[in-house]
């Protein structure tokens, strides 16, 4: 790799949900390594819902052609993203997707799984600050909690590996590997949970 100088500062948030949007990890493994240079990579593996659809089946509201119609797409959707390495309907409005990439994020400016319009997870470097944010924007405590009353929550877990100098995080365990680097693990089991923040600067 060619490594670069920079002043890095990274902000990890890891979405509950997809504000203004219909994507739901239900249950995950997530993991990020990141170093000081702007190098990643992204791995996400797990089950989502698509929440229109589940709450049409839910309360049958959707006919089963319209529902046929919304597998259709949401097949058309998700697969349309060239990191999108597994995809598996389920039922219900739930589905399986394993996701992975890596780069260079001083070249490519945004990281986003699953996309931009439907962000669970995101890496941002942000050239006129030297900065690298991960970040998304966390549901609300009501509407959380309607999910949860609809059937729908969250469990899992992410982690984040990297050899930067960490100056803030809230991870529920840190554990130091081999050659330097440093795992802090974020053990996820609702919605209501705060969410996931690191931040790394040189």
């Amino acid at each position: 790799m060619n490594f670069r100088p920079l002043k890095v500062i990274a902000t990890v948030v890891l979405l509950s949900v997809i504000a203004g949007g219909c994507y739901l990890p239900v249950r995950f493994d997530a993991e990020i390594e990141l170093d000081p240079h702007g190098y990643y990579s992204m791995i996400f593996d797990g089950y989502m819902a698509d929440v229109v659809l589940y709450d049409g089946i839910k309360t049958k509201k959707m006919s089963p052609t319209d529902q046929k119609s919304r597998i259709e797409g949401l097949e058309k959707d998700i697969n349309r993203d060239s990191n999108v390495k597994e995809y598996k309907y389920i039922k219900e409005g739930f589905f399986k997707v394993h996701w992975e990439r890596k780069g260079d994020l001083l070249k490519s400016k945004t990281v986003t799984f699953l996309r931009r319009n439907a962000r669970i997870i995101s890496l941002k470097y942000i050239r006129t600050t030297g900065q690298i944010v991960m970040e998304g924007i966390a549901i609300g405590k009501t509407k959380a909690e309607q999910l949860i009353e609809n059937g729908l929550n969250i469990q899992g877990e992410l982690r984040l590996i990297t050899d930067a100098q960490v100056t803030v995080h809230n991870a529920t365990d840190v554990k130091k590997r081999d050659g330097g680097k440093t795992m802090y693990t974020w053990k996820i089991n609702s919605l209501l949970n705060q969410v996931p923040r690191l931040a790394i600067k040189l």
